[in-house]
């Protein structure tokens, strides 16, 4: 199964599994007269959005290289990243709005509504669930090295983070007894501050890479150690590194003894970006340039 395939695979089984949810949390919500479980099936409707983000942008970024994108599509799975980071802190200001007017209005002296059991039996489903979806989708997202699929994943998680808020809210309520009824509006507002961070963690990653933010420095490590790992290769210099969607891009300057052949030079350089291409993927965008050592440099003056 190719690499688009399976990302289709799990965002399809992903979208499953918020159906079910966003269903069940609203009628749970509405039913259970519950803030925080409505809260949370709004967020599980925000994760369907999301998938249907994935599945378009991962489909445009794997098309290949063409006249008008001589780097790939690779961007628009960033791109599909940094809206995802978006859509969920617009969910988050959107619960945090919900869960301030409930504790102002528990405040000025208002009754709340206590939650029922079905509204419990709905986080409890939630957290379980929710947390499978995103052990099984990161596991992937990272065997295929997608920052889209891996940002989906960290939604389901976020999702089931703002579940157990919303089970430690209800759960409060309705075993605390009336008087506690502000757990509720509370467990949203402490979810929104978790969400508030994933959706940070996803934004910051997509604006990096959209800005050409260079790779990690331990990664640029990493290329100069295969570089220096060819006896006849010396100084490599000027490393410039950033991301294109799942894959790297990586260009550098190197030296080798002005004598050397031309053919030579081309099979050297031809073998260092195999042997990157082998570190960090096939797809690895590579491009060196070949100068003479300072000796020959200066002989040439």
């Amino acid at each position: 199964m190719d690499r688009e395939k399976e990302i289709i695979k799990l965002t399809v089984i992903g979208s499953a599994a918020n159906i079910v949810l966003t269903v069940f949390k609203f009628i749970a919500g509405v039913v259970g007269h519950s803030a925080a479980m409505t809260a949370d099936a709004v967020h599980s409707l925000s994760d369907l959005l999301t998938d249907a983000v994935v599945l378009i942008f991962v489909h445009i970024s794997s098309k290949p290289e063409d006249c008008s994108h001589d780097y790939g599509h690779g961007k628009y799975e960033t791109l599909a990243t940094t809206l995802i980071g978006l859509a969920l802190g617009a969910v988050a200001i959107g619960i945090g709005y919900k869960a301030v007017t409930a504790l102002l209005y528990w405040w000025q002296g208002g009754t709340l509504a206590a939650p029922g059991m079905l509204a419990l039996w709905a986080a409890i489903v939630s957290v379980i669930l929710k947390e499978m979806v995103y052990r099984y989708t990161v596991h992937h997202a990272r065997r295929l090295d997608s920052p889209a699929v891996e940002a989906n994943a960290w939604h389901h998680r976020s999702d089931a983070l703002s579940s157990l808020g919303t089970l430690v809210g209800i759960g409060g309520a309705i075993l605390l007894g009336h008087r506690w009824t502000v757990l509720d509006p509370l467990a949203s507002l402490v979810v929104t501050f978790f969400i508030l961070r994933v959706a940070w963690k996803l934004l910051r990653q997509g604006f990096d890479e959209l800005m050409e933010a260079s790779l990690p420095e331990e990664v640029e490590s990493e290329i100069l150690a295969i570089v220096n790992t060819f006896p006849d290769v010396q100084d490599p210099h000027h490393l410039r590194t950033r991301r294109i969607g799942s894959r790297y891009a990586i260009e550098l300057h190197i030296r080798m003894d002005g004598s050397t052949p031309l053919s030579i030079a081309h099979s050297r350089t031809y073998e260092i970006e195999q042997a990157l291409r082998q570190r960090f993927g096939t797809d690895t965008h590579v491009t060196i340039h070949v100068e003479p050592t300072h000796k020959d440099s200066a002989q040439l003056r």
